[in-house]
């Protein structure tokens, strides 16, 4: 017993720091969860809760009779594994390119050029992604017009917009993603790049029997834990940029939701389909983690 209140006391400064961000998930993460009550009733704001009329299943088979959850459902997917794919890829090419630069000064500019986006928020690069990518006087149809290319609507078309969507997103977070790949690479033991080069190989040869197997566990952590967000297309950057011409290839689940909840108010049915989403979500997450596991030897508790 005087042990624990030993190690109790101790621990009581980190105890204490971590109770801000405890109460915070409590309050916004473990209370809203009454509200899972709504996808089980015909709610009505003025009766609440408890006056509300349960329907049980009801919305749940409504949701899946809308007739473009299907649609939803696909560009959900599409979008967020392509996403996934190129946050995996492009920072890890990028960290090899990096870890090549000799000079110290350029490294460190490069890489705080490709991090600065990372932290404006797409309220800001919605606009200046509208502005580059204008039809009329956009930089990038301006470019392309050098080449004789027709202007492209790329916020308007639906063969375009899932695309845009992609690359604009990998744009604005490889270079913080590149942040752990630099990590995994300085903890490659530099003799064995020695040993290799010693042994006649080059760069490329380095980096093939070196460079990837001392990766390889982060990069297969990576790329299991980023299963749980198949179904996290990015509602932020969807809601800046998409409009009705475009709902066709790019609303996603989470912009349903909105607008079958807040702007449409039917509360019951944006409620069950957010809960459908999470509970898929909540298997992936345990999935990812189940296999980060096994692969990797990644575990949190």
């Amino acid at each position: 017993m005087r042990l624990e209140t030993g190690r109790w006391k101790r621990n009581l400064a980190l105890h204490a720091m971590l109770m801000p961000g405890a109460v915070f998930i409590f309050l916004f993460n473990y209370i809203p969860l009454a509200g899972i009550a709504m996808s089980f009733q015909k709610f009505i704001p003025s009766k609440g809760w408890f006056g509300s009329k349960w329907v049980g299943l009801d919305n749940f088979t409504y949701m899946l009779r809308l007739p473009d959850i299907g649609q939803v459902i696909y560009n959900t997917v599409l979008i967020a594994v392509l996403k996934i794919l190129c946050g995996l890829i492009v920072p890890f090419l990028t960290a090899l390119l990096l870890n090549e630069i000799r000079n110290g000064l350029i490294k460190r500019g490069v890489q705080t050029l490709i991090y600065l986006p990372h932290f404006l928020s797409w309220v800001i690069l919605g606009g200046i992604l509208m502005d580059i990518l204008s039809m009329q006087d956009g930089i990038v149809n301006r470019f392309l017009g050098l080449f004789g290319i027709e202007p492209i609507f790329f916020l308007g078309s639906n063969a375009w917009f899932p695309y845009t969507l992609v690359l604009s997103d990998t744009w604005k977070e490889f270079g913080f993603a590149t942040i752990v790949y630099l990590a995994a690479l300085t903890a490659i033991d530099p003799t064995l790049h020695e040993a290799a080069y010693v042994d006649g190989a080059g760069r490329w040869r380095q980096t093939l029997h070196v460079t990837l197997p001392g990766m390889a566990p982060t990069i297969v952590l990576l790329a299991v834990l980023s299963l749980g967000n198949v179904l996290n297309a990015g509602f932020d950057q969807v809601f800046m940029l998409y409009s009705p011409q475009v709902y066709e290839s790019g609303d996603i689940i989470d912009t349903l939701v909105y607008r079958v909840g807040i702007v449409e108010t039917q509360y019951s049915i944006a409620a069950a389909v957010g809960l459908f989403k999470s509970v898929i979500g909540f298997v992936l997450i345990a999935m990812s983690y189940r296999l980060a596991y096994k692969y990797a030897n990644y575990r949190i508790f």
